[in-house]
């Protein structure tokens, strides 16, 4: 990459993070996807500021012929898109060369599940559990707070003690791009965690920290894949097999059963802190499978 290049790219995430508000992890991917594109460009002799449809297209090519998904593709046509945008913004261009190109063509698999009954069962075991130890009255707290709110693994591990107040039936969190959302709490939820704190969390913490489940690692909290561990051992206590659960299930779980119940599309993206609702649409897909097969195994003139 050359020096002009490189401080184009340098501008270009200095003005993401800034401006847009984007996440780290994206603007360092979409970094990434760019030198990669201008490492490709190189024996073609086009510099990432000169590059056309046919550079553009042609490198969504070769993504396809060296096997990465239509999904990763995707995600770097997003990446091209937003960089020539600004560079248009900046003057740098006076046109772009990613409006022609079309987006490859991905098919979303439908999220795994759990029936309610099944998340009962989870929470139920858990909650018998709970007053055995210290570890149990975190893993209660986790799932309940999980499947109450929807939250990313992410977001519940790293939840600060301050999210959760004393009598006060809302969480806050701090998602993605450092977006702050509020999410109410079921009455279950709250008796969890005030449970856990009153009995648990100094058991785990470390001194003065800060984070609703401390942990003894770097990050200074429990760690997505500790508390996977956890839900995997938990669930064939609960009569689930522990392939089909993971925390992302207990979320998928949480929108899908908020849809089948009534809930408002536009309510579920807000509590799931998606910033496009196609995102959340997903689950409009899997409430429709489930009726199907409803239907299917239970109408009485269904062919058997």
């Amino acid at each position: 990459m050359t020096p002009r290049e490189a401080g184009l790219v340098e501008g270009f995430c200095e003005m993401m993070l800034v401006e847009r508000g984007a996440g780290e992890r994206t603007v360092r991917n979409y970094g990434r996807d760019l030198r990669r594109f201008a490492d490709w460009m190189r024996p073609r002799k086009v510099t990432l500021d000169e590059a056309g449809r046919e550079e553009v297209a042609g490198y969504l090519a070769h993504l396809h012929e060296t096997g990465r998904s239509a999904a990763t593709a995707s995600l770097c046509l997003s990446a091209l898109r937003q960089f020539y945008a600004f560079l248009r913004e900046d003057g740098v261009r006076k046109d772009d060369p990613t409006l022609t190109v079309d987006r490859p063509k991905t098919r979303r698999p439908l999220p795994k599940i759990l029936s309610a009954e099944e998340v009962g069962a989870l929470l139920d075991f858990a909650a018998e559990e709970a007053g055995e130890s210290a570890e149990d009255a975190r893993f209660y707290a986790l799932i309940a707070l999980l499947y109450a709110t929807g939250l990313r693994v992410s977001e519940l591990v790293s939840l600060p003690l301050s999210a959760v107040r004393r009598g006060e039936p809302w969480l806050r969190v701090v998602g993605k791009g450092d977006k702050e959302r509020l999410v109410p709490l079921t009455d279950e939820a709250v008796r969890a965690v005030e449970a856990y704190v009153a009995a648990g969390r100094d058991k785990h913490a470390k001194a003065q920290s800060p984070y609703l489940f401390p942990g003894p690692g770097k990050a200074g909290h429990l760690t997505p894949a500790r508390f996977a561990q956890l839900l995997k051992s938990a669930a064939p206590k609960a009569g689930i097999a522990s392939e089909r659960i993971s925390p992302h299930v207990l979320r998928h779980a949480f929108a899908t059963h908020l849809l089948e119940g009534g809930a408002d599309l536009r309510a579920v993206q807000q509590l799931l802190g998606h910033a496009d609702i196609t995102t959340t649409q997903i689950y409009t897909h899997v409430t429709r499978e489930r009726l199907a097969k409803v239907l299917k195994e239970k109408h009485p003139l269904s062919a058997s």
